[in-house]
């Protein structure tokens, strides 16, 4: 049976792959967002001060950034879905185990071993789809894996909330973690489609040097830094901000949370969906991937802007705007990372953007929490991610000069120049 016949978006990657994807992505952002969902139950119950929330929820970065590098290395040489498996199988344990924690320095251990887990869903994830995908498929593909990223906080925020409110978070953290371990029943029995070929010519995958000495790489890790830092304020401080800033109740702040995540991942589906019509009419990919990414930057940099200046109704319209933004940004993020390095190096290629991008999510969270402390307010904490919006719109408009597949059979002599297939 083709890709086509077993529900295959388009003929290529099939609809299982994609589907149990994007679950794997809403289940990995479910686990990771769940402690900032239980940050002022925790901080209260524990007697945590913002500092020490910040740093439990920076301590998931420790080993998820760092993680990315040897996540690709496994991706590449080894079976990525197997790799896969063996994450979520890593994750979900340590997830279930933070219900059952007692202070802060087993909260801080678990959150680790979370990171360590996570770090193989994106290198893994992007080998199977550079394989597997075709060219037009990788929009929507994308824009599916990035609505179940941001709908996995939407649910975690608005079911985790509304249930922790009820039963306590130690209950509700632990019942998701043994939940997420369910997903890989069906992941190990999928069967595996046909995959693409490697560049014809290509004897062997380009060497991590190759790899190392792309503009594009580096252009590519500043912007993902970028979006990260903005993407983890929201995830980490949301709940603390809704609650403590604006004075709203945790029901509230649940339903609030989760419409704006909800916003973003149904934008995301919709830039996935826009992006891959828009290249099967004839545009080029350069394009079609620069126009999102530089108009999702613009978006994040006014609304992170006036969540700094809004009153409290206007910061949560303004961070519902935010919320769309995301949304638009990481399907094309995503899409850029996978058709830059092809299907010979996207592993190793995302888990070296991924390690740079996610200092953003390591320093987000800890920023926050000592800009809070010392000000009393988030305004300061909003125009750093605003500003970093526009960094980000200079590295993915002037940095990476092009987003075309890299040709690895030509050297790249000039060091840092794009050596790229074909021209617009």
């Amino acid at each position: 049976m083709n890709a086509a016949q077993s529900g295959g978006v388009g003929g290529g990657v099939s609809a299982r792959v994609v589907a149990l994807l994007t679950l794997a992505a809403f289940i990995n952002y479910v686990d990771r967002g769940n402690l900032a969902t239980a940050g002022p139950l925790i901080r209260d119950q524990l007697g945590l001060s913002n500092t020490q929330l910040g740093l439990l929820l920076s301590a998931f970065f420790w080993s998820y950034a760092p993680g990315q590098l040897p996540a690709g290395w496994l991706a590449e040489r080894l079976d990525a879905r197997r790799v896969l498996a063996c994450g979520l199988a890593v994750w979900g344990v340590a997830t279930a185990l933070t219900g059952l924690a007692t202070g802060f320095i087993m909260l801080l251990v678990l959150r680790v071993t979370l990171g360590i887990g996570e770090s193989v869903m994106y290198p893994a994830s992007f080998k199977i789809l550079a394989r597997e995908a075709l060219s037009g498929q990788l929009g929507r593909a994308n824009g599916w894996m990035a609505a179940g990223q941001l709908s996995g906080p939407a649910f975690g925020t608005l079911a985790g909330g509304l249930l922790m409110a009820w039963l306590g978070w130690r209950v509700v953290i632990f019942v998701f973690g043994c939940a997420s371990l369910l997903w890989l029943w069906p992941w190990l029995r999928t069967p595996r489609e046909a995959a693409r070929q490697q560049s014809p010519g290509l004897k062997d995958s380009p060497s991590a040097l190759m790899i190392l000495r792309r503009r594009e790489l580096w252009g590519s890790c500043l912007g993902h830094f970028c979006q990260a830092y903005a993407l983890y304020l929201v995830l980490s401080w949301l709940p603390v901000y809704l609650v403590k800033a604006r004075g709203f109740s945790m029901t509230e702040m649940a339903q609030i949370g989760a419409g704006v995540y909800a916003l973003s991942a149904l934008t995301s589906v919709l830039t996935g969906w826009v992006s891959d019509h828009w290249l099967n009419a004839g545009a080029s990919c350069n394009r079609v991937r620069k126009t999102a990414l530089l108009i999702g930057f613009a978006g994040i940099a006014v609304c992170m802007s006036a969540c700094a200046l809004a009153g409290p109704l206007g910061s949560v319209l303004a961070m519902a705007g935010c919320g769309v933004c995301l949304g638009i940004v990481a399907p094309a993020l995503f899409a850029a990372a996978q058709t830059l390095a092809g299907p010979e190096a996207a592993a190793r290629w995302y888990g070296v953007q991924n390690f740079f991008g996610n200092f953003g999510g390591i320093s987000a969270p800890v920023i926050t929490g000592i800009v809070v402390d010392r000000t009393g307010n988030f305004s300061f904490a909003f125009l750093i991610a605003a500003v970093l919006a526009v960094v980000g719109m200079i590295a993915y408009g002037l940095i990476v000069h092009r987003i075309e597949p890299v040709d690895w059979r030509t050297p790249d002599r000039g060091g840092l120049v794009p050596v790229l297939t074909r021209q617009e």
